[in-house]
């Protein structure tokens, strides 16, 4: 019985959809207070919610800054054993007793009172949904003082943001509004209250409840303040007020010449003309801090409606006397509802993240106008000082010749700047990479995140500094013949996006079927968030302004779509096979975007993330188009030295693109990427161990080996490729709990040997590859011998200029191969120097495990020594007590002898055997087996003639 009087209580007060109400309805600071929470309304995100429900809770005092500045907050987020606990009382209605709130909320200054309960309400947890106000508001309960309040419960007043002119009520010429006035007595008599219009009393009466009907047509257009004064029996006054806005009739009236949506600057720099697109919106106006309007809603900032037809709206207004180089932030309020900042601003403010970002990282950032509005905020500023680059002579590498290097500037350095990054760009270029794709970098909900939730596109996110630095990245590494790549999210947005958020069935989506972007439901199994409708001329509008804007403005080389499979709008549901299949639509759709950019910039580089059928991806990439390549199963098998697994296939000959049966070298391979788990942590925790001498688990050395021949099977064919971040140091953290959370960034690997020879190893490789035509040209042939089982593989290369052979041992027990080198003759151990001569191209090879070599048929150059060696048995390893040369036979000879040396030390012995066939000095036969990685010295071996000159070094290798 008592819950359902509560219910009843419940039901007659909310006769205005409140998110909570007290009992009683007009509490004071001294009264025992009941609250009910409706999760019906305000945002509705607990609505449904069948678990238990917690209030995030403190209180608005008069010391309190603003509604954001809360006090005696109880607990913390997400804790359930320290925040108060409500009881379900109905379908989705629930009680928080409150009791006294001066005790409840530990209020003990009595020169502190509460104006205000403050609630945010959760689910279980720190991560489940909430219940908040509309827009993702806090909630807030008012407690009123003592003496007479005046409260209009007619019409719904919104008093969040200080000043009632913030947020009018609005009215068209032919409305009216009904106006009831309600005096609360608290050790007060009432008098008389009065309302007035704009200073002129219009009704008045001696009750506690006054009635007015405010119409329109009796005013005309304009602003309009209502305030209701009460006075009690000794004369003491009391006052409320709020604001009407009676809009006029708008005709269609075209904007100035060559007006686009968003921030239009004059050549007079005094003046701007914003522009909003907004088809089936009927106001809107612009409010800001230009021309001391504080926020405040004007008249003379309604924008003026051009359209054409009903289907295409825009809202414009010009804003005169400006201040040149002074940034000016505004929003538009649409349909006196909806607050958002400009599509296309160039830097964006947030209310709730940019409090954490440091100064360090982004000096002089404008504040968030806390208090006067919500949601993003936008920025224009006239006659800003244009960015002095000095790239002009930069000459953008070969697409089909790309080192890519992929990074995330959040965890890539600790200081997450572009600024930071550009101090890096030696150990880049060091590595040999000639491009850097930077994950996405525009704005972005909230500071940490991988950046694939994007809310502003043409707005570089504050946390990784101010526009120029990135500016000042891109110049630097275009210096240094370096491209710069951007990520950018063209399949899906989130629900701070404008584009969301201005046809949003809530606050923040889903679409509604008026958005002419987005799709009210998403047309394919992946869709993270919101789905870009890419066949609606709208988007395809926006997102040719948004590819140019970035390489006209940043200079950047080109960029990456993130999931671009999904720019369909033909409809598969939950059928991934049906996603994946030819899609005719979604090629034009593509190739259309692409040609309007190398209308531009012919020879910017566009990479799509697209995996599907082989089919479609060929017609892509002859079109010019460059695909990402996923070998990340692949060679994970391969560095795991699980070559059998049924379920996985190890093959990574399909990493070429001439496999495929394209024309073009425009397969961007990868063995990593953000998405995968990292080839050094797999091997590290799954890596074959049935070879008790040479078990890859929990092993760092033979692990890092294992990256190093997986590296030279990787760099080694023709096409791009790509690497993400500290892959070259054996980068071995798992994801963490949270996916998309921040990981450790672990710069001192570099400092460990064994790492930074893998490091090295690395950019000897790509040196290799980015030096000679062999590794790089489109037309080398290539024969990739790399069959699921097959434990000894080999790359063949074929090139007028050089042919080279790449041999591995990918068991984890020593094996023999057969090279099949392309002819007989000198042959160049890459990473040893050592040259050789091949009589018997079949003649076998012993390889130890994880034992690789490179060969070519020319003297390239040789890499620094030592760099493959197992760094900690090299450490552990103790100089030779022994070395043997024996006798060569036969002699005198013609045209091969034999060299037999021994190596002895206390741990092992390393025979070599130099036979005929193998290696081949220009005086003698000398072959031997490959150097052992597994512990030894330095070990040199040359040939002299009678005159003391040398002619030949046979071995110079640590074996």
């Amino acid at each position: 019985m008592k819950n359902f009087l509560i219910i009843l209580f419940l039901l007659a007060g909310m006769l205005y959809s409140q998110v909570v109400v007290t009992q009683p309805e007009f509490p004071t600071e001294n009264d025992s207070i009941v609250v009910i929470f409706n999760a019906q309304e305000g945002d509705g995100g607990l609505a449904g919610y069948d678990g238990d429900v917690y209030a995030h809770t403190g209180v608005i005092t008069n010391y309190s800054v603003d509604s954001h500045d809360w006090r005696h907050v109880i607990g913390t987020w997400g804790d359930d054993n320290t925040q108060p606990k409500l009881t379900r009382i109905g379908t989705d209605l629930y009680q928080l007793v409150i009791g006294y709130p001066r005790e409840f909320y530990s209020v003990t200054d009595p020169n502190e009172h509460i104006q205000q309960l403050a609630f945010v309400f959760r689910s279980e947890g720190a991560e489940g949904p909430t219940g908040r106000d509309v827009g993702g508001a806090d909630i807030f309960a008012d407690i009123y003082g003592g003496g007479l309040t005046v409260v209009f419960s007619e019409p719904e007043i919104d008093d969040s943001f200080g000043d009632a002119q913030r947020s009018p009520i609005f009215l068209h010429p032919e409305e009216d509004v009904d106006i009831t006035v309600e005096v609360v007595e608290v050790g007060a008599n009432l008098s008389s209250v009065s309302l007035s219009v704009n200073g002129t009393q219009v009704a008045s009466t001696e009750l506690d409840e006054l009635f007015y009907n405010f119409s329109a047509e009796d005013f005309g257009a304009g602003l309009f303040e209502i305030q209701a004064v009460a006075y009690d029996d000794d004369n003491n006054e009391y006052s409320n007020k709020f604001f009407i806005v009676v809009n006029p009739d708008q005709t269609s009236e075209a904007p100035p010449q060559g007006t686009k949506p968003g921030i239009n600057y004059s050549d007079d720099n005094t003046t701007v003309t914003l522009a909003l697109y907004a088809p089936h919106k009927d106001f809107v106006y612009v409010i800001g801090d230009f021309g001391g309007s504080d926020w405040k809603v004007y008249p003379e900032y309604l924008m003026h409606k051009y359209q054409p037809t009903t289907d295409s709206t825009l809202f414009w207004i010009t804003l005169n006397n400006l201040t040149p180089q002074t940034e000016y932030s505004f929003q538009y309020l649409v349909d006196g509802k909806i607050r958002i900042g400009d599509p296309y601003a160039d830097k964006v403010l947030d209310g709730w993240n940019d409090v954490y970002i440091e100064e360090e990282t982004y000096p002089n950032l404008k504040p968030y106008p806390n208090g006067k509005t919500k949601e993003y905020v936008s920025i224009f500023e006239t006659d800003k000082p244009a960015f002095d680059w000095t790239d002009d002579d930069y000459q953008r590498p070969d697409k089909s010749k790309l080192v890519v290097y992929e990074l995330l500037i959040r965890d890539f350095i600790a200081e997450h700047t572009f600024t930071a990054i550009k101090d890096t760009l030696d150990y880049l270029q060091n590595l040999g990479v000639n491009a850097i794709e930077l994950m996405p970098i525009n704005e972005f909900d909230g500071n940490i995140s991988w950046g694939y939730n994007p809310a502003f596109y043409f707005a570089v996110d504050k946390y990784y500094g101010p526009a120029e630095t990135l500016k000042e990245l891109v110049n630097e590494c275009h210096q240094r013949g370096i491209a710069v790549i951007l990520d950018v999210v063209y399949n899906h947005s989130f629900g701070q996006s404008p584009f969301v958020r201005l046809y949003a069935s809530g606050a923040y989506g889903p679409p509604t079927s008026e958005n002419p972007w987005m799709n009210p439901t998403p047309r394919h199994p992946f869709c993270p968030g919101y789905d870009w409708n890419h066949e609606s001329e709208d988007t395809r509008y926006f997102l040719d302004r948004v590819n140019r804007y970035w390489i006209e403005e940043y200079h950047v080389d080109g960029y990456r779509y993130d999931l671009s499979k999904g720019f369909t709008q033909v409809y598969s549901g939950d059928d991934v096979a049906q996603w994946n299949q030819y899609d005719a639509s979604r090629i034009y759709n593509i190739e259309r975007m692409a040609s309007k950019v190398w209308e531009y910039d012919p020879n910017a580089i566009l990479i799509l993330e697209h995996y599907s059928e082989n089919a479609e991806e060929t017609e892509l990439a002859n079109y010019g188009l460059s695909l990402w390549g996923n070998g990340n199963t692949a060679y994970s098998q391969s560095a795991m030295g699980w070559l059998n697994d049924s379920q996985r296939s190890s093959d990574f000959s399909w990493l070429y693109y001439g496999n495929r049966g394209w024309s073009q070298a425009n397969l961007v391979s990868l063995m990593e990427s953000h998405d995968e788990d990292r080839l050094m942590w797999k091997t590290l925790e799954y890596g074959n161990s049935s070879n008790p001498d040479y078990s890859l688990q929990d092993n760092v050395e033979l692990s890092l080996q294992r990256q190093k021949l997986v590296a030279a099977f990787f760099f080694t064919y023709p096409g791009p490729k790509m690497l993400w971040q500290f892959e070259e140091l054996g980068y071995d953290k798992p994801f963490p709990p949270g996916r998309t959370d921040p990981q450790p960034i672990l710069w001192n690997y570099y400092d460990e040997p064994s790492r930074r020879n893998l490091y090295k190893t690395f950019a000897a490789i790509i040196k290799l590859r980015n030096e000679y035509s062999t590794f790089n040209s489109p037309y080398t042939g290539v024969n990739i011998n790399a069959q699921q089982g097959s434990y000894g593989r080999s790359i063949h290369l074929y090139n007028q200029d050089m042919n080279a052979t790449i041999i591995g041992n990918f068991n984890v027990w020593d094996i023999d191969i057969t090279p099949n080198f392309q002819h007989e003759g000198w042959w160049y151990d890459f990473f040893s120097g050592d040259s050789f001569y091949v009589s018997d191209i079949n003649a076998q090879i012993h390889l130890t495990p994880s034992e690789f070599h490179i060969y070519t048929d020319h003297k390239v150059f040789t890499p620094e020594q030592g760099i493959l060696d197992d760094v900690e048995d090299y450490q552990n390893a103790t100089a030779p007590t022994k070395f043997e040369l024996s006798q060569n036979y036969p002699n005198p000879f013609n045209p091969i002898t034999i060299i037999t040396y021994v190596i002895a030390s206390p741990d092992l012995s390393g025979r070599g055997n130099l036979s005929s066939g193998q290696q081949q000095s220009a005086i003698g036969g000398a072959s031997s087996q490959a150097p052992r990685n597994d512990g030894a010295v330095q070990v040199s071996l040359k040939i002299y003639d009678a005159l003391g000159r040398e002619v030949a070094t046979l071995v110079n290798a640590k074996q």
